[in-house]
């Protein structure tokens, strides 16, 4: 009997907790690993699928938040390997840092390999650069929902368009003053209130300002903090899919937060032209992993976990306010008024 209850659990695999895609109807008819007696072409929906990214793009929207100084601008063009930031230089002395929070997105579109992505970046100046920091975050997650809002708006419309423009904000990158000792107030705050709401991926700025040692220590006595508090950053627990999912991804999870260093300029290193910044005692190389940890997230932002982080925005934040949004509705969607719609829109 225990045999057979083995062979079943074979056979029935157990449903997610959370799929990443509509969940497939079951049938009891259907059966599993059946042998085809020749070939039926299912494999090529890999190639339909990449034509049609190919011909119609994909949006990415990328949030950066952190004090100014911290050279978010410039970590956001080394990701990209192109202007994309708010500003390309750094901070001009007659620029008056903000009194409030602002919100200033900038589009792109970035092509590579014949794949193009309508890339949004988002900067948030002014955060935590006052004496009295109290209520910095609300601007912030006031931008996230409203995003949230415009989708479910276009999503309930009777003769909604083909493609739903995407402005939901997919990552929001906090950026952690090189302190060496712990997180700040702040920083615990906004990261616990906002990571129920956006996907949180917190990284160390400026991380050549510490020695090996001080960065060793700092990023564990980070990680403890965040745990202490409650804190989920992305990838959470909760949302691994699988076991391959859970080991891949408990692997990235210890790395972080990554400890990075940004820079658009190049230098000569070796006969080679690599991007880094020049110091006295040399140039640290921004995609020398011995010298700082950006191409550890280059490459889980971009080249691993992009798709995903898209797909945890859709399935679990979004659907989140969705649900809640519709339940104060009494069920019913939200109405499109005219008068709200142009508030909106000076709002943002």
């Amino acid at each position: 009997f225990q045999m057979g209850l083995a062979a079943m659990s074979e056979v029935v695999p157990e449903p997610r907790q959370k799929p990443t895609v509509p969940a497939k109807p079951t049938c009891a008819n259907i059966s599993m690993g059946s042998q085809l007696l020749g070939y039926v072409g299912i494999d090529t929906i890999i190639e339909q699928m990449r034509k049609k990214t190919m011909k119609t793009g994909f949006d990415f929207n990328i949030m950066v938040v952190g004090q100014s100084g911290l050279g978010k601008s410039t970590l956001v063009n080394t990701l990209f390997k192109s202007q994309v930031s708010r500003k390309s230089s750094s901070w001009n002395r007659e620029e008056k840092i903000p009194k409030t929070v602002e919100i200033k997105a900038v589009n792109h579109v970035i092509e590579e390999g014949g794949v193009k992505m309508k890339l949004t970046v988002i900067d948030t100046p002014g955060f935590g650069d006052q004496i009295n920091n109290e209520n910095c975050c609300d601007p912030i997650e006031k931008y996230i929902n409203e995003q949230y809002e415009k989708f479910l708006k276009e999503e309930v419309n009777i003769a909604r368009k083909k493609r739903i423009p995407d402005t939901r904000v997919h990552c929001c990158m906090y950026f952690i003053s090189p302190t060496g000792h712990s997180l700040r107030p702040l920083d615990v705050e906004f990261m616990r209130h906002l990571s129920k709401v956006v996907n949180i991926i917190p990284v160390i700025a400026k991380s050549d300002t510490m020695t090996v040692e001080e960065k060793h220590d700092f990023k564990q006595r980070v990680r403890k903090e965040l745990e202490f508090n409650g804190i989920e950053f992305y990838p959470q627990k909760e949302f691994d899919e699988d076991m391959e999912d859970k080991a891949e991804n408990d692997k990235i999870r210890e790395m972080m937060p990554f400890a990075v260093v940004g820079s658009d300029k190049e230098y000569q290193v070796n006969g080679k032209r690599v991007l880094g910044r020049k110091t006295p005692w040399g140039v640290v190389e921004v995609e020398n992993l011995n010298h700082c940890e950006f191409g550890l997230l280059r490459d889980f932002l971009i080249r691993s976990h992009l798709q995903d982080l898209k797909e945890v925005t859709h399935n679990i934040h979004y659907e989140t306010y969705r649900a809640k949004r519709l339940n104060d509705n009494g069920g019913l969607p939200p109405v499109n008024n005219p008068d709200s719609e142009e508030q909106h829109e000076s709002n943002l």
